[in-house]
């Protein structure tokens, strides 16, 4: 049985019957028996009372933008576990839902309700059977009781859904949908949850999310691969690695370990097609990149180091977010505010000890975690 997997996809309408999929990747899905691509946005119409309220851009194609690309590629199942599907709310949500179902393409990793989402989807082939499971890091999107979401990243219900897909199938697939956006590597904590997901029965593993490809490694004879980068994202980018990724390749045998092979794929910045890479000199720096990527994951040291220097990297940044000036919206006030000194006297040590032991301690986060999203739907 062959797989495929392909990363980030999302086509804003504004790219309504472009040409974006060039015939050399249509010919890499016409030779899988199972396509799956992660549609990372609602399928519905852009009705701005339906956006839910949240930090970053809301996306979304109408069904007669998104759906004849992934019939172009013969897409069989539309991953859904990532942190745009509920952008546009329950509407937007529905709206896929029956998007997909007049398509007859299959999705997995969403439901009405957290039974429904956290359900594998399974394929049987040659008497061999694959359950696909999909996760996504909790964001705006996750579901943990009745309510419509995202099947949520979370260790312990994960290994309960690894542990019964395994009993029912011969191979189990997680595909992930979380990581650090354009940071290259795993962070420690992933690798060993990732890792902990193949010791409960996952035979492979596939992260996508971070817009830009990672390294990958094989662990217990499971093939872990970190992200898949973009597949098809057409928005504009500043940085060189949104335009690469990958299309990850998979070889499931009865009673062997699962094979892979990870296909080097490129958007044209200026109309957003994709296609193969092409240039001999470009896919082997991009092979040379994943040799050193992986390295780096399976070498413990190194991850630990790069790791150290990403979190250095993000530090003003991430502390700006404690900071009460957040709440000012008045770009000239806010400069006043930070000329006078006044926001270092707002943001105190003691402030920041607080919210250290907030963020690391998992009684007080839970509090924390469930009053902010109480505050956030009123």
């Amino acid at each position: 049985m062959n797989i495929i997997i392909a990363g980030d996809f999302f086509v804003s309408d504004a790219y309504k019957n472009k040409t974006l999929l060039s015939s050399c990747v249509i010919d890499q899905f016409n030779n899988a028996d199972l396509r799956l691509v992660n549609q990372e946005a609602p399928i519905t119409k852009n009705i701005a009372t339906n956006k839910i309220v949240k930090t970053g851009p809301h996306l979304q194609s109408e069904a007669e933008t998104a759906l004849p690309f992934l019939k172009q590629l013969g897409v069989d199942v539309a991953t859904l576990a990532n942190n745009h599907i509920l952008d546009y709310g329950n509407q937007g949500f529905a709206d896929t839902f029956d998007a997909l179902n007049k398509a007859n393409i299959g999705y997995v990793g969403a439901g009405n309700n957290f039974e429904e989402a956290s359900k594998a989807y399974s394929f049987e082939k040659d008497g061999v059977k694959v359950a696909i499971l999909n996760f996504a890091e909790n964001e705006w999107s996750t579901t943990f009781n009745e309510e419509p979401g995202a099947n949520p990243l979370d260790i312990i219900e994960n290994v309960k859904q690894i542990q019964k897909a395994k009993e029912a199938h011969d191979k189990v697939v997680c595909i992930i949908h979380g990581g650090h956006e354009y940071y290259q590597l795993p962070s420690p904590r992933m690798q060993k949850q990732y890792r902990f997901y193949v010791d409960n029965g996952a035979d492979a593993v596939v992260g996508h999310h971070t817009h830009c490809i990672s390294g990958y490694e094989v662990y217990k004879s499971a093939p872990i691969i970190y992200s898949l980068g973009n597949f098809l994202f057409t928005m504009p980018s500043s940085y060189p690695e949104w335009y690469q990724g990958l299309i990850a390749k998979l070889s499931i045998n009865k009673g062997e370990p699962v094979g892979f092979e990870l296909v080097p794929i490129e958007q044209n910045k200026q109309d957003f097609k994709v296609s193969l890479v092409g240039n001999k000199e470009e896919k082997i720096l991009i092979e040379k990149r994943l040799e050193m990527l992986s390295k780096d994951i399976i070498d413990a040291k190194s991850l630990e180091s790069s790791w150290a220097e990403f979190v250095g990297s993000r530090q003003a940044a991430y502390q700006s977010f404690l900071s009460p000036l957040t709440c000012v919206n008045n770009r000239y006030l806010k400069a006043i505010i930070h000329r006078s000194g006044i926001s270092k006297l707002l943001s105190s040590s003691n402030q920041k000890i607080l919210m250290l032991n907030i963020f690391r301690c998992e009684a007080h986060k839970d509090v924390m975690q469930a009053s902010l999203a109480t505050k956030a739907k009123k």
